[in-house]
C-alpha cells in the first residue's frame, strides 16, 4: 500500500520557539496526486517527556492557517476567528508542560475529507497509510496517537476505523468535535467497543442538536443525518453508558470513565457547528478524562486560549 504515497518535505527554517505563524510550520505533500498536505506543528520537543501527537483532520471548507487561525482584521476571512486550533494547543502545552503536544494538520485538496473519499479508490487504505506515516515519524518517541476532527473531517476518523479490524494499539484517543455524521452501527459499533475494553483509550463526542435548525428555510440537516442523531446512536450502541440530563447538555459517561458524549441542547435552534469549536472545544477533547480535565478553562465557555492568539 505505500506504493500510493509519496512524501515531499518541504524544509522549512524557524522551527520552534521561535515560530510565529502557521506558514512557517513543516509540511508534508501526500499521496500519488498530491491532494493531501500535512502541516506538522511540534512545539519544543523533549525526548524526556511522553509524547501525544493529534492528527487533527479539517472540517469542510477549511484551510489549515483558516484552522490554525490568527487575529482578523477588517477584510480578513472569518473562518481564521472559528477554530484557533493553534491557540487552544498552545493553551494545552502551558496547562500540562509534562507531555509533548505535537499537533498534525491534515488538509486535502477539495477542502472535503467526505468529497475526497468520495473521489480516491480505496480511500480509506490510503488513509490507513497516512496515519502510519506519521506513526512512524515519530516512533523514536513511542508516541499516543489521538485522531480527533471537526466538521467532515470525522469522515477521515471513520475512514481509518473502516480500514483497521482491529484499531492498534497507538491508538489512544478519539475525539469528534460535532463530525460523528459518517457513524454507521455496522461499521463502527463493534470496533469501537473492543477499542475502548481497554481503559487506557478515550473516547470525546462533542456534538448539538443540529436537528432542529432550519437554514435558508429548509431543514439544516436529514432526520437521521446529523451529529444529534448520529451521536446518540453511537451512544445507545456502545451500551451500558450512565445518561445524565441538565438545562444545557446530554450526557453520556461510562464507569471506567474512558467514554463522554457531550450533546448541546438548542431550544433557540441556533447553528452551533463552530462555536462549539470555539468555547475551548478542542482543548476539552483532548483534556476531558485527565488530571487537567477543566483546569483554567470550562468547555461552553468564554476562551480560555485568548492570549494565545497570534496577530
Amino acid at each position: 500500500m505505500t506504493r500510493y504515497l509519496i512524501v515531499i518535505l518541504l524544509l522549512i527554517t524557524s522551527i520552534g520557539r521561535a515560530q510565529r505563524s502557521v506558514e512557517q510550520f513543516p509540511r508534508a505533500v501526500l499521496m500519488v496526486d498530491s491532494s493531501v498536505t500535512l502541516t506538522f506543528d511540534e512545539g519544543t520537543i523533549s525526548n524526556q517527556r511522553p509524547t501525544q501527537v493529534i492528527i487533527y483532520a479539517l472540517p469542510n471548507s477549511n484551510t489549515t492557517a483558516q484552522t490554525f487561525g490568527k487575529k482578523i482584521k477588517p477584510g480578513d476571512d472569518w473562518h481564521f476567528d472559528i477554530q484557533h486550533i493553534g491557540a487552544q494547543t498552545k493553551f494545552i502545552r502551558a496547562t500540562d508542560n509534562s507531555k509533548n503536544y505535537i499537533v498534525v494538520y491534515a488538509e486535502n485538496n477539495l477542502k472535503s475529507w467526505p468529497s475526497w473519499r468520495r473521489n480516491h479508490q480505496q480511500a480509506d487504505s490510503l488513509i490507513n497509510v497516512l496515519i502510519s506515516e506519521v506513526y512512524l515519524k515519530y516512533k523514536s518517541l513511542q508516541p499516543e496517537i489521538v485522531l480527533c476532527a471537526h466538521s467532515g473531517g470525522g469522515s477521515l476518523i471513520f475512514g481509518y476505523i473502516n480500514a483497521n479490524p482491529v484499531l492498534p494499539p497507538f491508538i489512544k484517543r478519539i475525539g469528534f468535535l460535532d463530525a460523528t455524521y459518517a457513524y454507521e452501527t455496522e461499521k463502527h459499533q463493534a470496533k469501537l467497543k473492543n477499542w475502548l475494553s481497554n481503559q487506557s483509550n478515550s473516547l470525546q463526542v462533542i456534538s448539538y442538536n443540529d436537528s432542529v435548525v432550519v437554514y435558508n428555510g429548509k431543514p439544516l440537516v436529514s432526520p437521521t443525518g446529523g451529529t444529534w442523531y448520529r451521536s446518540k446512536l453511537m451512544a445507545n450502541d456502545l451500551q451500558k453508558l450512565k445518561k445524565k440530563e441538565t438545562a444545557t447538555f446530554l450526557e453520556w459517561n461510562n464507569r471506567q470513565g474512558n467514554v463522554h458524549l457531550l450533546l448541546i441542547k438548542n431550544p433557540e435552534a441556533k447553528i452551533y457547528h463552530t462555536v462549539l469549536v470555539e468555547k475551548n472545544g478542542f482543548i476539552h477533547a483532548i483534556l476531558n478524562g485527565t488530571p487537567y480535565a477543566s483546569k483554567n478553562y470550562q468547555f461552553w465557555a468564554e476562551r480560555a486560549y485568548e492570549s494565545f492568539i497570534l496577530e
